[in-house]
């Protein structure tokens, strides 16, 4: 029955793959759905542990920002306002404290704008094809770090956070990514050269390393919390946030690589 459900997950997982092709605003329309859904499970889970995040900021943040067209100079002032607004918030309503602000503001950053940098990697040059780097290093670290886990895995890499997880299917996961990435480019550029053969190999070390920090940080929260799932959203594979969490800081990493060293 488990299997069966990791199929129908894998199945309806699939047309997102779509918007990826699609690109433009049918992608920025698919990040901004997955940014909604992921942070109502963050706000949903963190609330198991009695927290109280001013959910209705956290939207509000969120509305704004992609009405802003991801604009992160007005995305630095709304912060700044938003903290400020927030801090005063447990004074008038002591229903609320400091924890609970942060939290709000954590969720919006952590959810909202990582998960928006999968569309603006889309929107630079040549990033209807580097976009893919996300996902092919992402897919391809979690799919070698399992297989040489199992095959391989005798060290413990994290066991207080993630205790089937080991240094020997960690190399794995940085391996698949570093393939993914480089057959990727090598492939691309023949045809469109955008980058050099080199970057790839550098994004695809760098996600490699980074996606197994996204998934250990959503597993993190996780364990603090006491779940085993964000939600049930996607049958077999659990939530957004578990399936998308190293795409999560994927993206991050790809969009920073290619605007402040490759300068696209």
């Amino acid at each position: 029955m488990k299997s069966n459900n990791r199929y129908l997950g894998a199945l309806i997982m699939a047309p997102f793959i779509i918007f990826i092709f699609l690109g433009g605003i049918w992608l920025k329309y698919f990040t901004i759905a997955l940014s909604v859904l992921g942070l109502y499970e963050f706000y949903k889970t963190v609330k198991v542990k009695k927290m109280k995040p001013i959910v209705f900021m956290g939207y509000l943040l969120l509305a704004l920002y992609y009405l802003t067209d991801n604009n992160f100079e007005i995305l630095s002032y709304m912060i700044i306002i938003a903290t400020f607004i927030l801090l005063c918030v447990p004074i008038i309503n002591l229903k609320y404290n400091f924890i609970d602000v942060s939290i709000t503001l954590l969720g919006f950053i952590y959810v909202g704008v990582f998960f928006s940098f999968i569309y603006l990697v889309n929107s630079k040059y040549g990033g209807q094809y580097l976009v893919w780097l996300i996902f092919l290093s992402s897919w391809f670290c979690d799919t070698m770090a399992y297989y040489a886990g199992r095959l391989f895995g005798k060290h413990k890499l994290c066991p207080k956070v993630s205790p089937k997880k080991t240094i020997e299917g960690s190399l794995g996961g940085v391996l698949g990514s570093t393939l993914a990435c480089v057959i990727f480019g090598i492939i691309l550029s023949k045809y469109y050269p955008i980058v050099s053969i080199s970057n790839y190999l550098v994004i695809g070390i760098l996600c490699g390393v980074f996606c197994q920090l996204g998934d250990l940080v959503a597993s993190s929260i996780k364990r603090y919390v006491g779940i085993k799932d964000y939600s049930n959203l996607i049958p077999g594979h659990g939530g957004i946030l578990d399936r998308f969490d190293s795409i999560l800081f994927a993206a991050v990493v790809v969009y920073f690589y290619l605007t402040f060293i490759v300068f696209i």
